[in-house]
């Protein structure tokens, strides 16, 4: 059942502060980020058009610098065991500081099924109590959220967690194999708090 809150149209945002620190995204990674959106979406393109999704993902470290390092090579995932390099758009510290690693005119792994439509923003923690439970980290992701709904029309519906992907109206996968997979981080119940925020 989908919470009321959820039902909203985004609000008005403004651009909270965001500090650049891209991660290489060279040519061989817009070909490999074209050719998975080939295989996985049927769409021939390395771009993100009128993004229509935010997931929120947490990092399960507790350093924005290994998670940066984690994203800035691009071999293949020890998961899937495919290029591109995962990675995600945004990353948030544990101070709050909102770090852009990619262009949001460029598609990133983050989320199985839905990266052809989806920002993903990053979490530096181990558990999404300690993310919620953070004012400064609560407080920049909501914003920066808000403000990215804003910018893309992106309904609160459409802010969801990792856990919940597989039940979004815009997921998508070609690759049988892969259509239920997802991970575990920002289930419904904590996504619900977190919406209520927005």
């Amino acid at each position: 059942m989908i919470d009321a809150v959820a039902l909203q149209q985004p609000p008005a945002a403004v651009r909270p502060a965001i500090h650049w620190d891209a991660i290489p995204y060279d040519a061989r990674r817009k070909a490999d980020m074209r050719a998975y959106a080939i295989r996985h979406y049927g769409i021939r393109t390395a771009r993100l058009r009128a993004p229509k999704v935010v997931v929120e993902h947490l990092t399960a470290n507790s350093s924005y610098r290994a998670t940066w390092n984690t994203f800035a090579p691009n071999r293949p995932d020890p998961e899937l065991g495919e290029r591109p390099g995962t990675c995600a758009h945004f990353v948030i510290d544990p101070a709050g500081r909102i770090h852009q690693l990619v262009p949001l005119g460029l598609m990133c792994r983050h989320t199985v099924g839905l990266n052809w439509t989806a920002i993903g923003i990053e979490h530096v923690g181990t558990s999404e109590a300690a993310v919620m439970g953070n004012r400064r980290m609560l407080r920049a992701s909501q914003a920066l959220t808000r403000w990215l709904q804003a910018r893309f029309s992106i309904r609160t519906r459409d802010v969801i967690g990792h856990r919940e992907s597989r039940s979004s109206p815009y997921h998508r996968e070609r690759v049988a194999r892969l259509r239920t997979q997802t991970h575990a981080d920002f289930p419904a119940s904590v996504m619900r708090r977190y919406r209520a925020g927005l």
